[in-house]
């Protein structure tokens, strides 16, 4: 069962977080990703709550850099802090960023179960980004990053990362 951390963003504040990308998958933005749990303004100020999608990620210094900018570009003051628990889950990328991920290569997380099959190689479940087959096979437990595994199709022979499940 997962924690929940209630996701709470003042709407006045999206526009400006849907335009930061995250820096290793520049086609999903930080709220596609899911990292931004909170996000309000408090005197002035707009205190921003982000969660790493795994611990030790090195993505989360330079999304909390690139948020300070954002908001000083529209005039605002920001400040970030990075909240551990509860940790992130592939539950929180949006369909939205889903979508985002297969159009750009990268296949997108399945549940749990499915997950464990396809990187334990019992099972071809994981589909192709670039022609939609699942006769694909895992070539290594890490990809681009250590979120990601590489699978390669033997369809169309194109290597791809799939992003692991992660609950």
């Amino acid at each position: 069962m997962t924690i929940e951390l209630e996701q709470h963003i003042d709407p006045r504040l999206v526009s400006i977080l849907e335009k930061i990308s995250d820096p290793e998958i520049p086609v999903l933005s930080i709220m596609d990703m899911g990292v931004v749990r909170y996000a309000e303004i408090v005197n002035d100020v707009a205190q921003i709550k982000i969660t790493p999608t795994y611990s030790g990620c090195p993505a989360m210094d330079v999304i909390g850099e690139d948020i300070v900018a954002a908001f000083k570009k529209e005039g605002i003051q920001a400040k970030v802090d990075l909240v551990l628990a509860p940790a992130w889950t592939t539950d929180w990328i949006t369909p939205k960023g889903r979508m985002a991920l297969e159009k750009y290569g990268i296949a997108a997380p399945l549940d749990e179960e499915a997950d464990k099959e396809a990187l334990l190689g019992h099972k071809k479940i994981v589909k192709c980004p670039q022609c939609g087959s699942t006769n694909t096979k895992m070539i290594s437990q890490f990809g681009s990053t250590a979120c990601k595994a590489l699978f390669k199709c033997d369809d169309c022979l194109e290597p791809f990362d799939y992003f692991k499940c992660l609950k």
